[in-house]
């Protein structure tokens, strides 16, 4: 007798092929190499967990689970509002802080910027998270000597040298003209496997001072230590390691 072939429902096909597409384009506003493109393609329904296990997962275990709902399940402008609500039932601050967070991935810099600056008052005038995230935007709004002012009330902080906001101070000195100092600073960030993000930066600004031989040092050890990274530290390092290889090609 002839064994019955399960049904599966004809929506199964779409749903898979929804999946599909959400893999591939995360995979590609990710820069992520193009294997796992190939493999997204030609095996949909293992390619598709591979992917998510491999590389959407892990991004997420640094996030905290409501944020990470919200950004799966509500549109920004939706998050936005309800945040928006939440801060005028209660003048918190941390209802405040995770409304400029929201603005601030929005692209909404000037009202980002001013909840920011408006909650570094009282016994939050020198909480480090709010100057770090208010030191990027800063930066993503070009006010380089904003930036400069308020890098300078944490760079003593224990955590201060190997941070985001450390790079950008680093380059924001290089911006207004104080080459020295960006120097200083990037020099400080250098060293086998550190921030491979600050090397690169350091690489490019060597070039612009015309000193190639030194950027493609630089640039170099990127590349020889990207086979000694865990897959996890490749995977998080993957953008400035290929566009180290990207630039070798030029200096």
């Amino acid at each position: 007798m002839t064994r019955m072939i399960p049904f599966i429902p004809s929506y199964f096909y779409y749903v898979s092929v929804i999946l599909q597409a959400i893999c591939v384009v995360h995979c590609l506003k990710r820069g992520t190499e193009q294997r796992w493109i190939w493999l997204i393609v030609f095996l949909p329904g293992i390619g598709c967990l591979i992917y998510f296990f491999s590389e959407i997962l892990p991004a997420r275990r640094n996030i905290n689970w409501q944020g990470g709902l919200d950004s799966l399940l509500v549109s920004p402008s939706g998050r936005i509002r309800r945040l928006e609500n939440n801060l005028r039932f209660a003048n918190t601050f941390n209802n405040r802080i995770l409304l400029a967070d929201a603005y601030k991935a929005v692209g909404r810099m000037d009202e980002a910027i001013e909840l920011y600056t408006t909650s570094l008052t009282g016994a939050f005038t020198e909480n480090e998270y709010v100057i770090s995230r208010l030191i990027s935007a800063y930066f993503e709004t070009k006010q380089y000597e904003l930036l400069i002012l308020l890098a300078r009330k944490i760079y003593k902080a224990p955590q201060f040298t190997r941070s985001e906001a450390h790079l950008l101070y680093a380059r924001a000195l290089d911006y207004t003209g104080d080459k020295e100092g960006a120097e200083r600073e990037f020099k400080r960030m250098k060293g086998r496997f550190a921030d491979f993000a600050a090397r690169y930066q350091y690489g490019l600004f060597l070039q612009r001072e015309g000193r190639e031989k030194e950027a493609r040092e630089i640039l170099d050890d990127i590349v020889a230590e990207a086979p000694h990274l865990s897959p996890r530290e490749r995977r998080y390092n993957r953008t400035w390691i290929q566009k180290s290889k990207e630039e070798l090609t030029r200096v």
